[in-house]
């Protein structure tokens, strides 16, 4: 049985321990288990091959590329197993590095990886031996990452314990990722009943309450106290926001005192010993889910890293507007109504230069106009080459929707300031057979159906040459 220091104290943060067993970790396993966070922790550590050794098993473990994998148990361990919501703990057992945690029964496995030898090598040096039963290790936890989790994991604690007492919102799902947290709370009170005074739904304004009242929780800086109680019944005295899932060996967790407590719930992980350590809770946003609400938010350094990142954002965009951060909002709302008067002129005049070519158009292909005017244009060819000086490949398909299935000829409205074609016609040529035959022999692509295509290529000497080409074809 493994004796669990971070039930103890969760400020160990180095201790000595024994090894009291050692088994080869299986690959599979490894594959299955092994968090993303931990084989990122354990990137760079170099591979090692092991001799073969009969008193640690089968040697062929040490084929990884990342080097030989060991699961050690030891007489006592600082090192918070995986559970609860919340990752392992990682760090040094001895000259090992820990890459996973998880708890079997009494025990808590340790999966640690073998380095390289310390002459620069490659080979295996005395530093990464293998693991053996019996052999004293000074172990060190992961800091940084151990006490990220404890003001994230009481975090959620806290905001949890408000959403129960503002709305008697129960957290039905808690998740702690790498980018935010979620607790899925579902509002269980009937809010039509007369004795209570619960809301229908949690908004974003009612979910900034709740962030409020969690923060002059923390701001309290009430403790966080643990109660192990072993047997259900003495437990269940205790002022909890959810029922017991378990009767034995129960952990409590209580933020602030259990007669005026913030919160009060099971919970194995681990917390730091006052709110005020977490340092700030902020919620991101709220969502539907599954009839419950999904509250994203973050707490601790994550949160303040966050807020850190979003004012240096908000800093550089306010500056790019010659603004104040608090003037930023009415200037960015007067350029874009300047943007938009802007785009309205530019729609009403590429309209008007579209309608201009239209007509300049009709007049050629109903002869009031002769095709010469066009310089690239032969008015033997049984094709008509437009182009377009001023107007976009968009434009140009705009300006071809009038002549869909009623164009005399094959008509090429080339956009220049996009190297690139819309071929229009009455549907005999195809023009999306043309352009699937044809493009690719100068570069081009595009697609279209037969009185429609678009042609795109990356200059204007192989927009031509596809022009050219085509009329040869078609003559």
């Amino acid at each position: 049985m493994t004796a669990k220091l971070y039930q103890q104290n969760v400020y160990t943060r180095s201790w000595d321990a024994r090894i009291t067993s050692v088994t080869p970790h299986a690959k599979a396993e490894s594959t299955a288990r092994i968090s993303d966070t931990a084989r990122s922790a354990s990137t760079g550590i170099a591979a090692a091959s092991l001799r073969g050794d009969s008193s640690v098993g089968d040697s062929s473990v040490g084929d990884s590329s990342v080097g030989a994998a060991f699961d050690i148990t030891l007489d006592q361990t600082a090192f918070f197993p995986e559970g609860g919501g919340q990752s392992c703990d990682l760090g040094m057992l001895g000259p090992y590095q820990v890459i996973d945690v998880q708890e079997n029964g009494e025990e808590v496995i340790h999966t640690v990886q073998l380095p390289d030898g310390m002459d620069g090598s490659g080979a295996i040096g005395p530093v990464a031996e293998p693991p053996q039963e019996g052999m004293s290790v000074h172990c060190s936890l992961d800091w940084d990452r151990r006490f990220d989790n404890m003001q994230r994991h009481c975090g959620e604690h806290i905001l949890s314990g408000i959403f129960y007492a503002r709305c008697g919102g129960v957290n039905r799902g808690f998740h702690m990722g790498e980018d935010y947290m979620t607790i899925d709370i579902s509002l269980e009170d009937d809010p039509t009943d007369p004795g209570t005074d619960r809301p229908a739904s949690i908004d974003m304004d009612l979910a900034l309450e709740c962030e409020k009242r969690a923060n002059q929780v923390v701001w309290s800086d009430a403790p966080v106290t643990v109660f192990r109680f072993e047997e259900r019944e003495e437990a269940e005295k205790m002022p909890l926001r959810k029922a017991l899932a378990f009767d034995e060996d129960i952990s409590i967790v209580c933020v602030g005192s259990p007669e005026n407590a913030a919160d009060c719930v099971a919970c194995c992980g681990t917390h730091p010993a006052t709110a005020g350590q977490v340092g700030l809770i902020k919620i991101y946003k709220v969502e539907n889910y599954k009839n419950m609400f999904r509250i994203y938010f973050e707490a601790g350094a994550r949160a303040l890293a966050d807020y850190d990142h979003k004012h240096a954002i908000l800093t550089d965009l306010s500056n790019g507007y010659s603004s104040s951060i608090d003037d930023f909002p009415d200037k960015l709302r007067a350029q874009e109504e300047k943007l938009a008067e802007v785009k309205d002129q530019l729609y009403h005049t590429k309209k008007a230069l579209i309608g201009k070519e239209c007509a300049a158009l009709d007049a050629v292909l109903s002869g009031e106009a002769p095709a010469s005017s066009q310089p690239l244009q032969d008015p033997a060819d049984p094709l008509l080459l437009w182009p377009l000086e001023n107007l976009s490949l968009d434009d140009a398909f705009d300006m071809a929707k009038r002549y869909m299935k009623k164009a005399p000829k094959l008509i090429l409205l080339y956009a220049k300031q996009n190297t690139s074609f819309i071929l229009v016609s009455a549907g005999d040529p195809k023009c999306g057979q043309l352009v699937r035959e044809y493009a690719s022999f100068y570069q081009g692509k595009g697609g279209g159906n037969d009185v429609s295509a678009r042609a795109i290529f990356t200059s204007e000497e192989n927009a031509m040459l596809f022009a050219d080409l085509l009329g040869k074809h078609l003559r």
